[in-house]
């Protein structure tokens, strides 16, 4: 029988828990009945630095139904390394685990279907999103845009696919291999290799309580994505800089002309363009460089991607 473990991160999601723990138990509870897993599968939140009562309704919920487990990590250490924690706790309590937001905006009744498709020997299942009516109308079309500039960079992702999917054991082994610390879920498990398939997630809305995941975090997981798993942008630097040796040429032959046919402003034109051209380039290619330069430094280091403080953790 497949013991199944719902990881899902948390940060000051005190409004929302116990709605999203109570429909998780539910469904456990009907898949258990129907024979697809396991009755000591259990759910496992991970207290990613709340500053409100997120940790204390685990702690209550847990001493309620054993099956509600978590982590509590020392610090913030956002979604990314807070959805790893959870798998690599889990990962050698389960055959499978699934990974969905605590606030359930994804199908919850795609989880039976992906493990339906881990029986059948796919040892990742991603949910991929056919309806995003319930996000927000900016959220909507920049994710999309995002999805379509990762493909154009040459980032291998699956596409409208974010953090709803199912891993099994062996998928979460070799996911355990790759050490970087700028974790980006979605490019790194398409690396991973093994039979995978996918469901359809259809978005709903939030019940409690208001989403963390701002549009600056969605931008620094967006950058992060593409410096993480392209070097297309620094291949964009020097194309950039072989098209501005092309247009000095060209500045060069129009300054020639202008001054054959007597309209010529000395220095002016030639001055402004350049300056302001150069230095705009200058700028944007020093800083592209630099973001590599910087993940770099921090995988040179090593420093543990999360700390855990306190587990809840099943028997």
């Amino acid at each position: 029988m497949i013991r199944l473990a719902v990881v899902s991160p948390c940060y000051n999601e005190e409004e929302i828990l116990e709605l999203s723990a109570g429909k998780l138990l539910e469904l456990l509870d009907v898949m258990a009945a129907e024979g697809k897993v396991s009755s000591d599968s259990f759910i496992l939140f991970v207290n990613d630095g709340s500053k409100d009562a997120t940790w204390s309704i685990i702690e209550r919920l847990h001493a309620k139904d054993s099956r509600v487990c978590g982590i509590s990590l020392a610090h913030n250490v956002g979604h990314q390394n807070a959805i790893m924690a959870g798998m690599m706790t889990a990962r050698d309590m389960v055959d499978c685990v699934v990974t969905i937001d605590a606030d359930l905006q994804d199908d919850i009744k795609c989880i039976p279907q992906m493990v339906d498709l881990y029986a059948q020997g796919n040892e990742v299942v991603y949910g991929v999103k056919v309806s995003r009516e319930a996000d927000p109308v900016l959220k909507r079309y920049t994710a999309q845009a995002f999805y379509k500039l990762q493909e154009s960079m040459g980032v291998q992702t699956v596409y409208n696919h974010a953090d709803f999917r199912l891993m099994g054991k062996r998928a979460l082994d070799g996911l355990a291999q790759f050490e970087e610390r700028n974790i980006y879920l979605r490019g790194i498990i398409p690396l991973i290799g093994y039979k995978s398939a996918t469901v359809d997630d259809v978005i709903s809305n939030r019940e409690a309580g208001e989403s963390k995941y701002t549009l600056r975090k969605m931008l620094n997981l967006a950058f992060d994505g593409i410096t993480s798993f392209s070097i297309r942008p620094i291949q964009i630097i020097t194309i950039t800089g072989t098209v501005m040796l092309i247009l000095a040429f060209a500045m060069l032959i129009y300054v020639i002309v202008s001054r054959i046919m007597g309209h010529y402003v000395p220095g002016w034109s030639s001055l402004m363009l350049s300056v302001w051209f150069i230095g705009s380039v200058l700028t944007i290619s020093i800083g592209v460089v630099g973001t590599y330069i910087g993940k770099m430094y921090m995988e040179i280091k090593r420093r543990p991607r999360y700390i855990v403080d306190q587990s809840l953790l099943p028997e």
